[in-house]
């Protein structure tokens, strides 16, 4: 089984290219947001931490960016929580997957989490800082202050690009994306 890890900015456009492979995908930013509606053991770890913010099961996405927002250190005491329970669900699907060709990961913390193998094939997806932002703003409850958090606990883009194997350039044209990775999986699968 070949992994493909895809890197790049929040809001460049990982999530769609990892789905235009044709091939598992592991998306960690859904894994989460099924651990918040699913995982009451994750409920009563938070609510320990921030019984005041965080009462309710399943838990609300809104109610855990209130906890970031209200200290920006809470973002890590978050991440600490939901991170080994992300990795377990990581590894339930590499076993699952364990006789495809070929799995994806989309996961925004990859490398910073140690999650990669020298053997993943490192993607980057290049896109203009602009217009992600642009994009970004246009989500339904994005925070500038919570996305510069997020950004803060990152490696760089420029490192994360440099030590990808491919560089996708996307310009948001999603059929050009398509065939980048069609273009992509016959070179890796070759």
């Amino acid at each position: 089984m070949i992994r493909v890890a895809v890197l790049g900015d929040i809001g460049s456009g990982k999530s769609f290219l990892a789905s235009s492979f044709g091939y598992p995908v592991f998306n960690a930013d859904l894994v989460v947001s099924s651990l918040y509606k699913k995982n009451k053991s994750l409920f009563n770890k938070l609510t320990k931490i921030f019984p005041k913010k965080i009462n309710s099961f399943p838990i609300n996405k809104n109610d855990v960016m209130d906890v970031i927002k209200s200290n920006p250190k809470n973002l890590l005491k978050v991440v600490n929580i939901v991170h080994p329970l992300v990795r377990k669900e990581m590894n339930i699907f590499l076993k699952k997957n364990i006789n495809k060709k070929m799995v994806i990961l989309d996961i925004p913390l990859l490398l910073e989490n140690k999650l990669n193998l020298d053997t993943d094939i490192l993607v980057f997806v290049d896109a203009n800082k602009k217009i992600i932002l642009q994009k970004l703003k246009k989500r339904k409850n994005f925070n500038l202050q919570i996305y510069k958090l997020f950004k803060s606990i990152q490696l760089s883009l420029e490192t994360k690009k440099n030590i990808a194997d491919f560089v996708i350039k996307n310009n948001f044209n999603s059929a050009k994306l398509k065939k980048e990775a069609k273009n992509l999986t016959s070179k890796i699968l070759l």
